[in-house]
């Protein structure tokens, strides 16, 4: 985090997005949040990390690491109540509910989530593509 304003937010839960934008080419959302923070969000990384059961599972150890994303689209966004959105991607999956939060905090740590998911997938001997 940046600075106290932006971790006070977060921790409390009151980031609320200004604007939500899928690109032309639906292969990413730009969102800007009324603190002012700016998060650009490839749909890769927001499929691969879909807060979803089939993703992150029931439990503790139970995430998975889906194979051949790298090309995934978003076909549509709907909202959620007035605190999330749902995706739906190109390969069908929309059981992920993103909620401001969970957006925000992916924003703050995209390159470390895809790091993450970039390392999973050479140790599970799977391909992005």
């Amino acid at each position: 985090m940046n600075d106290a304003t932006t971790e006070s937010a977060v921790l409390e839960n009151n980031i609320w997005p200004k604007e939500i934008r899928l690109s032309r080419n639906k292969n990413q959302l730009d969102i800007e949040f009324d603190n002012g923070d700016q998060v650009r969000l490839t749909a890769e990384l927001l499929r691969v990390e879909s807060p979803s059961a089939e993703v992150q599972g029931h439990g503790s150890g139970q995430k998975t690491t889906p194979p051949g994303k790298q090309n995934i689209l978003i076909s549509t966004i709907e909202p959620v109540g007035n605190y999330a959105i749902r995706i739906r991607f190109s390969d069908g999956h929309d059981t992920g509910i993103f909620s401001w939060k969970l957006l925000h905090d992916y924003g703050l740590r995209k390159q470390d989530l895809m790091a993450n998911y970039l390392s999973r997938l050479e140790s599970d001997g799977i391909s992005r593509s």
